[in-house]
């Protein structure tokens, strides 16, 4: 006899809702979903199990009375121009969480080691003049465009290098863990900081383009500076309405390409292509970064920027469009490392060895479950 279980259909509604998956294909994979919702038909607890993974929610959920709030554990100043985005997708709040686990882990493991405070987190504040806070970062990561190296792969290699070498965890992921079912949007949000003096964290959409990242690092790595925690979409276009944003988008953009290295510049909307594609190569920043600051600078007006910004936008993101369709996976012992923080893997590998963590516990934080790649990946790492 088949035992069905009692769910409430505005339940099934929310976890349809709420994952983002698109309701053709839930309705495709599940042909009675429709009658669940209504009432008119209940799931088998498989089913229903099978339902819950589907839309990424936790399956205890659909047993409550009625829909949980759910709520970003860390400020949201996520903006569409002056528009709040709204509820969190589940590839968000499972990205948060487990990073949030990762730091949790990591400051017991400072504590253990007895490591000092990272020594610039909160020591600037958004009443700093936005090149004097520029010049505390670029003089701590020795980033100067000299030290940036001949790609933006390497420009972006090399900030996150200087960041973990200076105590931050720098975690770089296009998917949900190990999920490759589950890329992450980075029209939802593109980056998100953890502030904690012991181990201050931040994570980049990985799914960007490698010039979009390294201006959602600096722009991340601004927040550890000034202190603050928060979820970020590091929008160029519009000023943010929070001032928080406001400081850390013009810190980021200082700290990549300087205020002084704009008056050299001769722009004419007619020609405005070539030195958009100049100072990118030379900073290694987006041609979207090198517009804003064209701007800024007092080149462009408001109307000229806008046109100028959405064609520019549209031309990215058809590039991002055509390599993303014929992209690899790459090598698993050079990407797991950059997903996860270096640092951190370092750390979780030795403290395991050593017996303060269950290796269940590390193969799940490292988002894998066979024993050999844990010793392929601490011999990658030169652990073992």
């Amino acid at each position: 006899m088949t035992v069905r279980v009692p769910v409430r259909g505005a339940l099934l509604v929310w976890a349809r809702e709420r994952s983002r998956v698109a309701p053709e294909d839930l309705f495709i994979r599940f042909p009675a979903l429709m009658e669940w919702e209504e009432e008119t038909k209940q799931p088998t607890l498989k089913q229903l199990e099978k339902f819950a993974q589907a839309t990424h929610t936790p399956v205890g959920y659909l047993f409550l009375p009625e829909p949980p709030e759910e709520h970003l554990p860390l400020p949201d100043f996520r903006t569409i121009g002056d528009l709040d985005i709204g509820q969190a997708s589940p590839d968000l709040l499972d990205t948060v969480y487990q990073c949030q686990q990762r730091q949790d882990w990591y400051r017991d493991y400072a504590r253990l080691q007895r490591q000092e405070p990272v020594r610039f987190v909160g020591t600037l504040s958004t009443d700093v003049d936005v090149v004097e806070a520029a010049r505390r970062m670029l003089e701590v990561l020795e980033f100067t465009p000299s030290q940036r190296g001949s790609s933006w792969s390497e420009a972006f290699r090399r900030l996150i290098d200087q960041a973990d070498a200076n105590g931050v965890l720098v975690m770089v992921n296009g998917i949900v863990g190990s999920n490759t079912h589950r890329k992450l949007d980075p029209r939802e949000f593109r980056g998100f900081a953890l502030v904690d003096d012991l181990a201050p964290l931040v994570f980049v959409n990985g799914a960007d383009t490698k010039a979009a990242q390294i201006f959602t690092l600096a722009h991340e790595l601004a927040h550890v500076w000034l202190g603050q925690s928060a979820v970020s979409d590091a929008d160029l276009e519009f000023p943010s309405a929070n001032a928080v944003e406001r400081w850390c988008n013009q810190v980021a953009a200082e700290f990549l390409l300087p205020s002084e290295a704009l008056t050299r510049l001769n722009v004419s909307l007619q020609s405005l292509t070539d030195p958009l594609q100049d100072l990118a190569r030379e900073f290694k920043v987006s041609t979207l970064v090198v517009l804003r600051r064209i701007f800024d600078g007092g080149f462009l007006t408001q109307s000229q920027f806008r046109i100028a910004y959405a064609e520019e936008r549209d031309r990215v993101l058809a590039l991002m469009e055509e390599r993303s369709s014929g992209s690899g996976g790459g090598n698993f012992y050079n990407t797991q490392p950059l997903r996860v923080s270096r640092r951190f893997a370092r750390a979780l590998i030795e403290g395991t060895l050593e017996g303060q963590t269950l290796h269940r516990d590390a193969y799940q934080m490292l988002g894998f479950k066979k024993h050999s790649t844990f010793d392929e990946l601490a011999s990658h790492l030169g652990v073992l």
